[in-house]
């Protein structure tokens, strides 16, 4: 079973080359919101273990923002299906140019009868210091390659690269795709929201 990728943008020639040298399938896409469509993945769910272990503390949005995480924006709906849910960034992590699978630049929590349940992570990183200093290829951890989202985009932010990692909630389509059909904004309300502790 091969592992389909699909970008967010048109990725240039000489980044598709690099791609294909390293045996990525890629197919190139218009800038949407809408998730690649990795299908089932072929690696092993290491990466599901290393984040859940590392974000367990996290369940509690209190936890999360005594450590430098804090909302960005509101609950994300999918273009079509599915969402992301409400992202807490950490700016300090979303712009050392650094990635480690057990500190996430953002955790998601999806809001549920007035709580906030831990749901995933999204590990992120711009683009063109990350390019500048790994000689023009794409982010990988433990086997992930991350997806390039250019700029302009709907977030205001530099062209950046991401991952998002299900590890608190199953997704049909695949831990590492962007949208997840088990996720919804329904439950958001203009109310403050409660930390959840139970997922």
């Amino acid at each position: 079973m091969k592992t389909r990728r699909t970008f967010l943008i048109r990725p240039s020639r000489s980044i598709l080359l690099r791609l294909a040298a390293a045996g990525s399938l890629v197919a190139a896409a218009p800038l949407v919101a809408a998730a690649h469509d990795s299908g089932h993945e072929q690696v092993s769910p290491q990466l599901v273990r290393i984040v859940r272990d590392a974000t367990r503390q996290f369940v509690n949005v209190d936890v999360a923002t005594t450590f430098g995480y804090g909302p960005f924006l509101g609950c994300v709906n999918g273009p079509d299906h599915g969402a992301m849910g409400i992202h807490y960034v950490n700016h300090a992590l979303f712009v050392d140019g650094q990635l480690d699978a057990t500190k996430p630049e953002a955790l998601i929590y999806e809001p549920s009868g007035g709580r906030l349940r831990l749901v995933g992570v999204e590990f992120l990183v711009l683009a063109e210091p990350w390019l500048a200093s790994h000689g023009g290829a794409p982010p990988v951890l433990e086997g992930q390659v991350f997806n390039l989202v250019n700029s302009p985009n709907r977030f205001n932010l530099p062209a950046f690269f991401e991952l998002h990692v299900w590890a608190w909630r199953n997704n049909p389509q695949g831990s590492f795709v962007d949208w997840n059909n088990h996720v919804t904004c329904e439950g958001q309300t203009s109310d403050p929201v409660d930390p959840g502790e139970d997922n």
